[in-house]
């Protein structure tokens, strides 16, 4: 399949090389459930060897764009204005314990702006995808954010702090508001795909917190190109530095932060 955008298709292109390895992992990760640290060191191997595999891709399309990867680091190269930011792996949980919710996230970040990005499920074989100013795609279908005004009819996403995440106590409540007065909350382990699923339609907002940029990139963009509003929870635009976000429509967007 070939996209309109070049960066596009180098994401897409170190995307599903990447995903071969991690299919083959994926059915893998079951026969080895004995031992939960075997498990979480077989996943961390296919983890890298997944970001490996895009970093040699994307460092043969582009040589001089910079990197900076979940698990490497930083890769400096001769352009100091313009950098991949790699996710090989959102939904590693999901990944260890054979749950098949899971995608790789790249987006390519330009003066301190992201400019475009991708999210690949390996197992759907889908592809979401923004050029800023262009619009969102699955594939090669348009995406639009939803239109619902009343929160008693959306269906939102999240992510839930647990064992080593800070914040517990200040989430809870956000949460037991929300359980009184929406359709449904749901919560996936893969904040790429929640985003992305608010930017389809199938998600009506989204709010997380304890996020990396990495994890938030690419789907950002692609919200905002759906047509959708993304901030922190504050209302701000500070949301690749926070780590927390709010996705949504324009309609509800303040309703959710005055919820959270």
């Amino acid at each position: 399949m070939s996209y309109s955008d070049p960066f596009i298709n180098s994401i897409f292109a170190a995307s599903r090389k990447a995903s071969v390895a991690l299919i083959r992992d994926f059915g893998e990760v079951e026969k080895l459930q004995v031992s939960l640290k075997g498990v979480s060191d077989f996943v961390s191997k296919a983890d890298i060897k997944a970001e490996n595999t895009i970093i040699r891709e994307l460092s043969s399309l582009h040589p001089k764009i910079n990197i900076h990867a979940e698990e490497t680091g930083n890769i400096k190269n001769s352009d100091e204005n313009i950098r991949w930011l790699i996710d090989p792996l959102d939904g590693t949980t999901n990944f260890i314990f054979s749950i098949p919710h899971f995608a790789i996230s790249i987006a390519l970040e330009k003066n301190d702006e992201i400019i475009c990005g991708g999210v690949y499920q390996p197992l759907t074989d889908e592809f979401y995808w923004a050029v800023k100013g262009k619009g969102a795609f699955c594939n090669n279908l348009r995406l639009r954010v939803s239109k619902k005004e009343n929160l008693n009819q959306c269906m939102l996403g999240t992510g839930i702090p647990h064992t080593g995440m800070q914040g517990h106590e200040s989430y809870l409540p956000g949460l037991e508001k929300l359980m009184s007065n929406v359709a449904g909350i749901r919560r996936m382990g893969a904040a790429s795909l929640d985003l992305v699923y608010t930017a389809s339609g199938k998600f009506d907002g989204y709010w997380e917190k304890n996020l990396k940029l990495v994890d938030i990139a690419a789907g950002s963009i692609i919200v905002k190109e759906a047509g959708g509003r993304v901030t922190d929870f504050k209302g701000r635009n500070n949301y690749l530095e926070s780590g927390e976000i709010v996705a949504s429509n324009f309609i509800i967007h303040d309703k959710l932060l005055s919820e959270i």
